[in-house]
């Protein structure tokens, strides 16, 4: 069945044969966890979502109680919680009670180095276990966990860090060396550094992690939290401005657990995978809280993509649960069918993918080379939790985010002229995607600033900056950001961020930065230079500002190319207009340019 008021990737017959292919699988579907979408919107609560978990006494909650121990006094501690998988394929397996006693060692160590409740604990690290260790450590602790991406250079993870005011760090030798080290004495908050593989000459002022868990006890009392206290501080980047950061409390848990059950079908003897590296949201929120809460066995891998490593991983794993995203499942697509066709993926009941908009062609190619569709689903850092998606007992619409969880009431709407927010309700009509305040993962705050999450708020609804459509069926489709944010390779890049390390390099005045369309990473960096008197365009000098924004940002955050301009296109109050820019380069309708200050070309 093809709805006709789905968008379309093509008319021809061959195409509407592919998306015919494309349905539920109706066996699948029956003992599905959400198997009536209608029936469960109608009965849901949080109230009995809440009643899903066991919380402290007095009615306090603590998302790593939930997580480890009260599967342990249950009598599950012995189930495999997680298997690490190395890069050379050494396993490494946790079981419940073994994580939740590493957990508590973690926790232990904490409160001998004079950490306590709501104070910020960062990781800097790849997959390794001690970056799960140092999570549910910390949030036994009632401390505060903020995962920072590896990948970042020395001035984003600096950047997070003062403004997240962190105490502790947990990071590796190296990362230390190159990227903490240099302007540690700036960051007075920052009182310890564990390293993590760490060679015998530790540097000044840092201790190894390995040894002070030896030393420390595996027995530990989860210290009481409220719902409300914070428990997670995301980091998510803002067209101008420095960096956000997205205040999540203890209560979030009730919404990891509900929507892991709901939108990824999670079952208690399900083996899941969720490819996202722990820095970003959504390998803390499904890669940690939601499987572990869920019970369900975790395969973590520590390298980078491969695709034969993935299909061997998913075969021999006997994964049954799949979370990716849509770059990693275009770079499949590129390694061919034939390749995935080499390998028995039957075990696998549901794919799902998120981070930015799945292409249709990419819905259809999972059905034709893997047997089943990937599910699309939608959300935030500031949600917490998945707040649209695909479920495995409804059609899937190749393109579509799929319907509202149940408990969260969605809409598309637009501004009034006053500045009030309408909602708009005849079918596929573009607005902005907006969603009612009050599920347990919404951010509580941006830190330490207020009016900036305020302006999320207006007249009753919770305003995501994306653009979408909704269609008669009530499938939500995506259109666009709403500002200029980068979506590259599942990760959301700041342009100011960007330009800002740009305009550090002595040959730098201005630099403007967009995202184009890149066929496997979805959109890469494009930066736009207008260089300082004395020097001069050449290809040197391209090579050297690619190279120091590299340095400074990361691979994942800088620009891919440069281009030199003489001017940038600014208003008259000297904001670069980033939307000319882009229109510029794809050859689309300037709009508006009227507040556009004169310009040479």
């Amino acid at each position: 069945m093809i709805p006709t008021d789905t968008p379309s990737i093509s008319s021809g017959p061959t195409e509407q044969r592919q998306w015919e292919r494309v349905r539920k699988s109706v066996e699948d579907g029956r003992s599905a966890n959400l198997a009536d979408y209608e029936q469960c919107v109608r009965n849901f609560s949080w109230d009995q979502a809440r009643a899903l978990l066991d919380g402290l006494p007095g009615g306090g909650l603590n998302i790593a109680h939930e997580a480890l121990d009260r599967h342990v006094k249950a009598g599950r501690g012995d189930k495999l919680a997680l298997r690490w998988i190395g890069r050379d394929d050494t396993l490494r397996d946790y079981s419940y009670a073994a994580l939740a006693g590493e957990a508590n060692r973690f926790a232990n160590v904490l409160v001998r180095h004079g950490v306590g409740k709501g104070e910020r604990v960062f990781s800097l690290l790849g997959r390794v276990p001690e970056l799960y260790i140092a999570a549910l450590g910390t949030l036994k602790n009632g401390s505060v966990f903020s995962p920072l991406f590896s990948a970042f250079g020395p001035e984003p993870i600096k950047a997070r860090m003062t403004i997240g005011e962190a105490k502790v760090l947990v990071t590796t030798e190296a990362f230390y060396r190159r990227k903490i080290e240099p302007w540690r004495k700036e960051l007075a908050s920052l009182e310890r550094v564990f390293l993590v593989d760490c060679s015998a000459n530790l540097p000044p002022e840092t201790i190894d992690l390995h040894a002070a868990l030896a030393q420390a006890s595996d027995v530990f009392e989860t210290v009481w939290t409220g719902p409300e206290d914070m428990a997670l501080l995301h980091f998510t980047s803002g067209t101008t401005g420095k960096p956000k950061g997205a205040v999540h409390v203890h209560e979030a848990v009730v919404a990891h657990n509900v929507t892991g059950r709901l939108a990824l079908d999670f079952r208690p003897d399900d083996i899941f995978w969720c490819t996202a590296d722990p820095g970003w949201v959504t390998g803390t929120s499904y890669g940690i809280v939601s499987p572990l809460t869920n019970g369900v066995t975790m395969v973590i891998d520590q390298a980078e993509f491969d695709a034969e490593r993935w299909y061997r991983i998913l075969r021999d794993q006997k994964v049954t649960v799949w979370y990716t995203a849509p770059t990693a499942i275009r770079m499949l697509m590129k390694a061919g069918r034939d390749l995935a066709k080499r390998f028995d993926l039957s075990k696998l009941r549901l794919m799902a993918s998120v981070g930015e908009p799945l292409n249709p062609e990419a819905v259809v190619w999972g059905v034709e080379a893997l047997g089943k569709p990937f599910h699309d689903n939608w959300w935030q850092t500031e949600t917490g939790g998945i707040m649209i998606s695909n479920y495995l007992a409804m059609d899937v619409k190749p393109g579509s985010m799929g319907r509202p969880l149940p408990g969260i009431v969605a809409g598309i709407v637009e501004r009034g002229d006053g500045g009030e927010v309408r909602e708009i309700t005849r079918a596929m009509a573009m607005g902005e995607l907006a969603l009612r305040p009050g599920w347990p993962s919404m951010m509580r705050a941006y830190l330490n600033e207020e009016a900036r999450y305020k302006k999320c708020f207006v007249d009753g609804w919770y305003l995501t900056g994306d653009l979408a459509m909704r269609d008669g069926d009530g499938y939500y489709w995506f259109v666009g950001r709403a500002d200029d944010v980068i979506k590259s390779s599942g990760h959301l890049i700041g342009p100011f961020e960007v330009e800002s390390t740009l305009m550090e390099h002595k040959a730098v005045a201005e630099a403007g930065v967009i995202g184009i369309p890149e066929p496997t990473a979805g959109e890469i960096v494009k930066a736009y230079v207008a260089l300082n008197p004395g020097f001069a365009e050449s290809e040197a000098l391209r090579k050297e500002l690619l190279g120091h924004a590299r340095q400074r940002l990361g691979p994942a955050v800088a620009p891919k190319e440069i281009a030199f301009r003489q001017n940038l296109p600014k208003t008259r109050s000297g904001k670069i207009m980033r939307r000319l820019l882009k229109a510029r380069e794809l050859g689309l309708p300037e709009g508006d340019i009227s507040t556009l200050e004169s310009e040479e070309r």
